[in-house]
């Protein structure tokens, strides 16, 4: 099953326009125009427009009234900032998860883990992406700490098309799977302090790694 042929159109489109703003097609300051929008991906108005609020939700577009959707500039240190802040939330999703995932929250869990492996397998970044995203926010639902969900999963949206892009930069999805597997392993084991600091390591971007990915989104702005 292709997971990505199977979303809701306007969720495709969000996804081609995402690879088209992070890849430099549409550059900081672009205005976004839904006529040339149809045109480019084949879609009417409706897909484009809630692909274009999907996007204004994780930051990624900016609607202004009169203006319309415009491409804000990406602040790298406001990034890295970002990066920071979802590594100390999924730090605490993982700690208390270890305490409290329950039986069929384990058993999903694996599940989603072994669909990783599927995509990983077969060289599938794009899937294998939506299955990751599955991943974490499996881990957020099993912290039963609703306040702690509500956050983890917004700033992960405002990041996910970041965290897309890591896939794409030296080997990082084999890197990611390998973090994933001991992650899974903390969490069953109701190892708290393990399964917080691997968590922690696997999300934050310091160094570099985050040199890595400004450098992957420079490259393709250039292009």
């Amino acid at each position: 099953m292709n997971l990505i042929k199977d979303l809701p159109l306007s969720i495709q489109v969000s996804k081609k326009i995402e690879d088209d703003i992070i890849f430099g097609h549409f550059l900081p300051g672009t205005k976004l125009d839904e006529a040339e929008l149809c045109e480019r991906y084949g879609a009417s108005r409706t897909p484009i427009r809630e692909a274009l609020k999907l996007l204004a939700a994780e930051g990624l577009v900016e609607i202004r009234p009169r203006r319309g959707a415009i491409v804000p500039e990406v602040n790298p240190m406001t990034l890295c900032e970002m990066f920071e802040v979802m590594a100390e939330l999924e730090a605490m999703c993982g700690r208390l998860a270890a305490r409290r995932i329950q039986e069929d929250e384990k058993v999903q869990l694996l599940h989603l883990h072994k669909r990783c492996e599927e995509y990983l397998e077969s060289n599938d970044s794009e899937n294998y992406y939506e299955m990751n995203r599955q991943f974490h926010f499996q881990i957020y639902a099993a912290s039963h700490n609703t306040f702690l969900i509500e956050q983890a999963s917004s700033l992960h949206k405002r990041l996910h098309p970041y965290r897309r892009l890591q896939l794409r930069v030296n080997n990082r999805m084999n890197n990611s799977f390998a973090e994933h597997n001991e992650i899974v392993q903390a969490i069953i084991g109701g190892d708290e302090t393990k399964a917080a600091t691997l968590l922690r390591e696997h999300v934050v971007i310091q160094g570099q790694k985050f040199t890595d990915l400004i450098s992957t989104i420079n490259t393709y702005t250039k292009q």
